[in-house]
């Protein structure tokens, strides 16, 4: 512990080098979950197994743990380029002391921005430049994140809820013709979801689903 506390107490040239990369780390591991969520295509991936979840009416099946665990590991594998590219301009050189810890800021953020530019609409973007009367940027890294962030959640937001309308429009038929031939029966007591489940599980494994929404999900990006 008394080491711990040297290392930021002394004034030896490399000793600070030290301290400045434990306090970087720390600093990206307090902020490791919103920049998952927030700055990555976690977001969309997740309300969308979400809504698959729901229109299917499985309850908790699948349980929260796997969606979370699939969206992790899609959100790795889809952003494995631009954190290659993260580390190798902004991390990398960094620990190598070749770069200041601002240079390292500025490079890194660079990929993110590309990314999250790539997938934000124009006129989200634009409301957040309205509101703090900024000027429109020339280039994408001209963008703050402090604008750029938001613009891109909200843009997620809506591509996800727009594939989630479109997952519930079988199931909803499904559950809508189950509906209405139980009426015809006089088997209104009879909960229509009973009977629709094992039918939209069904098809939902004819058309081999996941396969769809995950094929979906990485055409998006």
């Amino acid at each position: 512990m008394n080491e711990f506390i040297d290392i930021f107490s002394s004034s030896d040239p490399t000793n600070i080098a030290t301290s400045v990369k434990l306090l970087l780390l720390l600093t990206i591991f307090s902020l490791a979950p919103g920049i998952l969520i927030l700055m990555t295509c976690f977001t969309r991936i997740i309300i969308v197994l979400s809504f698959v979840r729901t229109s299917l009416a499985t309850q908790q099946m699948p349980p929260n743990q796997v969606l979370i665990g699939i969206a992790l590991f899609l959100t790795f594998f889809i952003m494995a380029p631009t954190f290659s590219e993260v580390y190798e301009k902004g991390l990398s050189p960094l620990f190598s002391e070749e770069i200041t810890l601002e240079e390292a800021y500025d490079n890194a953020s660079v990929p993110l921005k590309e990314f999250m530019a790539q997938h934000t609409r124009q006129k989200d973007l634009q409301l957040f430049l309205n509101y703090t009367k900024a000027e429109a940027p020339a280039t994408v890294q001209d963008i703050p994140l402090t604008t750029l962030v938001p613009a891109f959640a909200i843009s997620e937001l809506k591509t996800a809820f727009q594939m989630g309308f479109m997952i519930f429009i079988p199931f909803l038929i499904i559950d809508m013709a189950v509906a209405s031939i139980l009426m015809s029966m006089g088997m209104m007591m009879l909960p229509p979801v009973m009977i629709s489940l094992p039918f939209k599980i069904l098809l939902f494994v004819l058309v081999d689903g996941w396969y769809l929404i995950t094929q979906s999900l990485l055409g998006g990006f």
